[in-house]
This record gives C-alpha cells, structure tokens and sequence, in this order.
C-alpha cells in the first residue's frame, strides 16, 4: 500500500498552512508546486516541514544541466526533501538533478508519463517507457506515472523494478484508489483534499489504502 502525498496546489500562504496542519496528521508527504511558490514563495517549504513530513518539490524541471542543479540545490536547501524533475531533456540534465538530491540526502522523481489526456499525444506509450529506463539509467529513486491509467502503471514498473513510482490523479482526476494503490508507493491527491470543507477528514478517508 502507498504512502499518501499531498499535492498542495493552493494560492495562498495562510491557505496552505491551515490545511497542512489539519491533513498533516493523515499525511506521509507534502508536494509543492509553481501555483503556492509563486504565490506564497519558496521559503513556505520552512513552515511546511515544522509539519515533520517530508516536502517534495514538484517543478518538473526541465533544462539544462547546469541550471537543472542550480534548482534542485535551492529546493534542497529550502527544505525539501525530494524533487520532480522532466526526463526528456536527456540523461546529463536529470543526472544533475540526482546528483544534486544525493548531495542533500534526497532523491529525484523523473516524469514518465502524466495523468492528463493531453498526456498521450506525447507523454505515453513507448516515449514514457524510454523515459522510465532513463530514469533508471541516471540513478534517480523514481518516477511519476498516471493512477487515471493503472495498465501503464503495471508496464512502467516493469522497466523501474523495486524504485518508486508517485502516482497523480486519484480524486479531482477521477484515479480509483483501490485499483492503483497496490501498484505504486506513492497516491498523490489534491483537489480532493484541500477544497475539502473538512481537509483533516477527506485526507482520512484515504487511510484504508495508505501504508
């Protein structure tokens, strides 16, 4: 059964406080992305992890080595204890970002493929199976993949073996908790849980299927 992760996906500072301490209780991890960063900045990671769950940085980087290394230091040195980062630049610039999470004592997550439709015009299929040996190739300590499509899920672990896969899309997305939870490692939920009237008690509706 899979960890239970957050995606945090809120607009404002005391919004993303508020429901973090009502869920955190119900939590194994936090993830946040451009929409609270860019709102509430990226020192909102040091009030977050007083929650003492682990925060992963979900900004999809996407260039150049040396830029790529230069993010991932500034999400490890905020707080963070993991990073999500695009593969199809190539294997040097998610190798920087695996470097830079094993100096901080943390680990990479690669995008293979994502829970969106759009996702399949590119994202999918043989792409997201390249993508998923990339990651495996560059040491990173796993991958994305969609809970809206499980039988994808199943053909990535077989490329990723025993290292992670986070999965997005359950709730808002319309991903079935109990067809993808005994699949992944990680369930990420957000609309689901931080629109709720009561966050503490949607985010404990998904303990039958947490770790």
């Amino acid at each position: 059964m899979p960890d239970l992760i957050l995606a945090l996906d809120v607009l404002s500072r005391e919004e993303a406080l508020s429901v973090a301490e009502a869920a955190a209780p119900h939590l194994d991890a936090i993830k946040i992305g451009y929409p609270l960063v860019l709102a509430a900045g990226l020192d909102i990671a040091g009030p977050l992890s007083e929650f003492g769950i682990p925060l992963i940085a979900d900004f999809k980087v996407a260039d150049i080595p040396n830029t790529n290394r230069l993010i991932a230091e500034q999400v490890f040195a905020a707080g963070c204890s993991g990073i999500i980062c695009q593969g199809f630049c190539g294997s040097d610039s998610v190798a920087a970002c695996v470097e830079a999470a094993d100096d901080a004592g943390g680990e990479c997550y690669v995008v293979t493929e994502m829970s969106h439709p759009g996702a399949l015009e590119f994202l999918s299929g043989k792409n997201a199976e390249l993508l998923a040996q990339l990651a495996v190739d560059a040491g990173a300590h796993g991958i994305i993949a969609p809970a809206t499509r499980p039988e994808r899920v199943q053909a990535l672990r077989t490329i990723i073996g025993d290292k992670k896969i986070l999965s997005p899309g359950v709730g808002a997305q319309g991903g079935d908790p109990a067809v993808i939870a005994p699949l992944i490692d990680g369930m990420i939920v957000g609309r689901a849980i931080y629109t709720a009237e009561d966050p503490a008690e949607a985010a404990r509706a998904y303990a039958a299927f947490r770790r």
